[in-house]
């Protein structure tokens, strides 16, 4: 019966009678350095899917601004229109709209420069520990999906603050 920390030797390493560590020509201290740098490879990893987690945490923020300003400034705007508001009060939402509008502009912004700034430090943190034999440098970063959201969140977030400002293209009536 094998027990949970056993590995299950195959038929052909049977045959062979040498260990893992015959086989391989690795010492205990040699596969002790191994797992440690794949378990740090796997941190970096950890620590990249973090950064987009708190990206999108700023995302979702951003766009829940952006909106609800957006949708404020329209209500209000078409209430105006009907001749159902004063202009007192329309010009006092369509400041409150704008202001949450670039709110959440300005939130994407830092979000997605805080984001780029951590990035490139991990980058440079793994590239050093990489040159000094300390993880593997085998897999590469690929672009974060949540940062070219976050980049079409934002060029959304400015069309609309235009918008609201010039009161023109796209969203026109």
């Amino acid at each position: 019966m094998k027990r949970d920390n056993e590995v299950e030797t195959t038929d052909v390493e049977k045959a062979s009678g040498l260990s893992p560590m015959e086989r391989t020509g690795m010492t205990d201290d040699d596969i002790s350095v191994e797992l440690s740098m794949r378990r740090t490879g796997m941190s970096f990893q950890r620590t990249r899917m973090s950064a987009d987690r708190t990206l999108m945490s700023v995302i979702r923020t951003s766009l829940s601004l952006i909106s609800f300003g957006f949708t404020i400034f329209q209500f209000f705007r078409s209430l105006r229109q009907a001749g159902n508001l004063g202009e007192g009060s329309a010009e006092s939402s369509r400041n409150f709209g704008l202001s949450l509008v670039l709110l959440g502009v300005a939130m994407i912004i830092a979000g997605i420069v805080y984001h780029i700034l951590f990035m490139r430090q991990l980058r440079m943190e793994r590239s050093d520990m990489v040159e000094k034999g300390l993880v593997h440098g085998d897999s590469a970063y690929p672009i974060s999906m949540t940062l070219i959201t976050a980049l079409l969140l934002l060029a959304i977030g400015i069309v609309a603050f235009f918008n609201m400002v010039t009161r023109s293209w796209p969203y026109s009536q």
